[in-house]
């Protein structure tokens, strides 16, 4: 009878190992642990001669800004989230199944590198696919620490990637504007003389901010700034510290939806809000619409 209990708890343990959700974050042990194995795939977001010169064995390689994990819309806006077709084709094409656990390496260098990590994090979650996380510290933690690299190009065969859009994870203008009215929380991701209206981007139309927005630069975010992400309890007294809730309904906006999309992860991932959303049009888009209001700390 114990030997029967034994079984059907181990039986247990399995399917449930094997229907629970992927951690937010890996970092350099989990990855050596896991290389070669199936239904992991690594995928490095790093420019081609750096991957071409040594990579993590069997990683695959995309070019963020080149391979459609971003467009411009209908409307002008750069950097918006593709249709769930085009995203299935992409992912799909590189190699990649609904089954399989992704694993994102970004470069590592910086802050606004770990953003790439978590901008096509937040994608495959878009698009309804769990089993995905990103290497704390990119692939500069991954050499730091003299893991084993491989050279030359690595190719999967297609598979076919099907999605689930989760629509609710897209927020639009018009929700931001409703949620502005309703006092519900924004955050700006950007840097703090972005915030105040003393600089923009240079796509954006208007300087300033949504007005009683709250400012948490990303690169608070981590370490020194750099690629490692802080501490929970390091998160948590900056969310304090910044003024911005740790649970409650919030939306992260940066100016293309790349910034806010770190601290769309350290608030929903790592902090565990998961009623953060994230604006993907962002001040490009907002700021493009001069019906929208702005307001700015500084005026020259």
């Amino acid at each position: 009878m114990k030997k029967l209990i034994l079984m059907l708890a181990v039986s247990f343990l399995g399917i449930a190992g094997t229907t629970q959700a992927a951690s937010p974050l890996v970092d350099v042990a989990w990855v050596t642990a896991n290389t070669g194995k199936t239904g992991i795939v690594f995928l490095d977001f790093r420019g081609n001669a750096a991957y071409l010169r040594g990579h993590i064995p069997g990683a695959i390689r995309s070019n963020y800004g080149k391979d459609g994990w971003r467009e411009k819309d209908s409307d002008g806006t750069i950097g918006m989230i593709p249709s769930p077709d085009k995203l299935a084709t992409l992912i799909g094409g590189l190699g990649i199944s609904n089954a399989d656990h992704v694993v994102l390496l970004p470069a590592g260098n910086s802050s606004s590198d770990m953003g790439v990590g978590t901008r096509v994090y937040w994608t495959f979650k878009v698009l309804g696919h769990d089993e995905v996380s990103i290497l704390n510290g990119g692939m500069n933690a991954y050499k730091k620490a003299k893991a084993k690299l491989e050279k030359g190009l690595v190719k999967l065969e297609p598979k076919t990637f099907s999605t689930q859009w989760r629509s609710e994870m897209v927020v639009t203008k018009a929700q931001v504007k409703k949620a502005l009215d309703a006092g519900v929380t924004l955050v700006d991701s950007r840097t703090y003389d972005q915030y105040v209206g003393l600089n923009k981007h240079p796509k954006a139309k208007r300087k300033g901010t949504i007005p009683g927005a709250v400012v948490l630069p990303q690169n608070w975010l981590t370490v020194g700034g750099k690629g490692t992400f802080r501490s929970n309890d390091e998160l948590k007294e900056l969310y304090v510290a910044s003024g911005v809730p740790t649970s409650g309904e919030q939306i992260t906006f940066c100016n293309t939806g790349h910034w806010a999309s770190i601290d769309w992860f350290v608030g929903s991932e790592l902090v565990g809000n998961k009623q953060t959303q994230m604006y993907d049009g962002s001040m490009v888009e907002w700021t493009a619409d001069a019906s929208l209001p702005m307001e700015r700390k500084v005026n020259y």
